[in-house]
């Protein structure tokens, strides 16, 4: 992050006593010597990544990264193999969708309980425990395949503890490191959301080549590599901790700012990690097109979204977050609804680049915001609006399935989460004049 919020006391007093007046002219009164002490907190622009070594643990840094890219890759990965395996076992449109959407379900309530865990146990211990449970259940399918539309609803449930790798990996490297240096090891180690790119770009290729059952055999390989590489390397950072409860994401959920950040996020990551579940469902009943090829088309899709999600941060950081989100919102919007109007592949592989892409950046914005309004609980909150989205790409591939099993069209799935993406343009409307007069009104970022 550019900027470091700070907020003292008095105006976290008078603010949750609904007088941001007040809380506004004391922050007036707070002495130069103060602000300058903030300035320093800053993260400096020559800011080099040899410091990455001398400043923290960089082995711990790669580890996590590694962690957190395969997870995120065996996360999605009944996506680019769900036509091949909905046709295997004759699942209907609506299973198809209902067996891609659980694993990101999973992953969003498991996020809350491994995030628990870290601090009880440690983040690499937690790491450890659920690298294990996914080769366990890799191997299951390996070696037993996927008989059942239950048994595919289970491995949902268990890849579920690679999407909660969010909740490990991130903490574990960012302790390692000063609080100016938090914006680049947040995003080296969560660049990791790559993987899912890699899912579309491989396991329909392999799936092809081996069957889809040898998909999860194959995925063993790198599985081991990474858990070993992670045991031997990895380091529990030695800082205090203080311990979060459940009672601690019960208590901001009092907060109706907590409530508007897990919604915005529902919409941004939701639709984003949605979206990517169901490309190559999508292109290959739509189009008829091979699994591998309906994997391009998911992989070049997903991998805009990927990579915009710093540029949306770095807008908002310019314009501010409010009004970046707006922008956002509106396309991805817009794209939802054109991309059924007109049955072209190349018109709806850019209207879905286009959605894919402005969620992406919306993920972004939606992150610069939250460390200014929550700063003092942004681990908290970051597992709550991390179970958000993980809600809202449940409810986006499940509903992608519903629609085309009951009308035999997407259609309908696109449309309402486009309304989504209106609904959260109003909710902005009706939060920013109180947002930049309160809290916003006391930070140095654009709100």
């Amino acid at each position: 992050m550019k900027i470091i919020h700070a907020v003292d006391e008095n105006y976290e007093r008078h603010f949750k006593a609904g007088l941001p007046n007040v809380a506004r002219a004391e922050l007036k009164t707070r002495t130069p010597g103060a602000d300058h002490r903030v300035a320093q907190n800053q993260p400096s622009s020559n800011l080099k990544f040899s410091d990455l070594k001398s400043s923290g643990h960089w082995p711990t840094l790669l580890t996590a990264f590694l962690y957190f890219d395969f997870s995120f890759m065996v996360w999605t990965v009944l996506g680019p193999l769900g036509a091949q395996i909905g046709e295997a076992l004759h699942l209907a449109p609506e299973q198809k969708g209902f067996m891609v959407a659980v694993p990101i379900l999973s992953g969003a309530v498991l996020r809350i309980v491994l995030g628990l865990l870290v601090d009880r146990i440690g983040a690499k211990n937690t790491g450890i425990i659920a690298q294990l449970v996914v080769i366990a259940g890799l191997a299951c399918a390996y070696s037993f395949g996927l008989p059942t539309y239950q048994a595919t609803l289970l491995m949902g449930m268990v890849l579920g503890f690679g999407g909660a790798s969010f909740a490990v990996a991130l903490p574990q490297a960012g302790r390692w490191y000063p609080p100016n240096m938090q914006g680049v090891v947040m995003g080296l180690a969560g660049a990791g959301n790559i993987g899912v790119v890699l899912d579309s770009l491989f396991a329909p290729r392999l799936a092809v080549a081996y069957g889809w059952k040898t998909v999860f055999g194959l995925a063993l390989i790198p599985a081991v590599l990474v858990l070993v590489i992670y045991v031997l390397f990895s380091k529990e950072a030695k800082v205090e901790v203080k311990k979060k409860r459940l009672v601690d994401y019960m208590n901001l959920l009092k907060d109706k700012d907590a409530h508007w950040f897990c919604f915005y996020y529902t919409v941004s990551f939701g639709g984003f990690v949605g979206l990517a579940s169901s490309y190559v469902l999508y292109f290959k009943s739509e189009y008829g097109l091979s699994p591998v090829q309906a994997g391009d088309f998911a992989a070049l899709c997903t991998f805009v979204g990927a990579v915009l999600r710093p540029v949306g941060g770095a807008i908002a950081d310019r314009i501010g977050g409010i009004r970046s989100l707006y922008t956002f919102y509106a396309l991805a919007g817009l794209a939802l609804v054109a991309s059924p109007l007109l049955h072209v592949l190349n018109y709806n592989v850019a209207t879905f680049l286009l959605a894919s892409g402005a969620l992406g950046m919306a993920n972004g914005a939606v992150f610069q915001l939250l460390p200014q309004r929550f700063g003092k609980d942004i681990g908290v909150m970051t597992g709550l609006v991390g179970a958000g989205g993980g809600v809202g790409g449940f409810y986006l591939a499940s509903s992608l399935g519903l629609a085309k099993g009951y009308t035999g069209s997407y259609a309908a799935g696109f449309f309402i989460f486009a309304a989504l993406c209106l609904l959260a343009i109003c909710g902005l409307g009706l939060v920013k004049t109180r947002w930049r007069t309160t809290w916003g009104a006391v930070g140095n970022a654009r709100i």
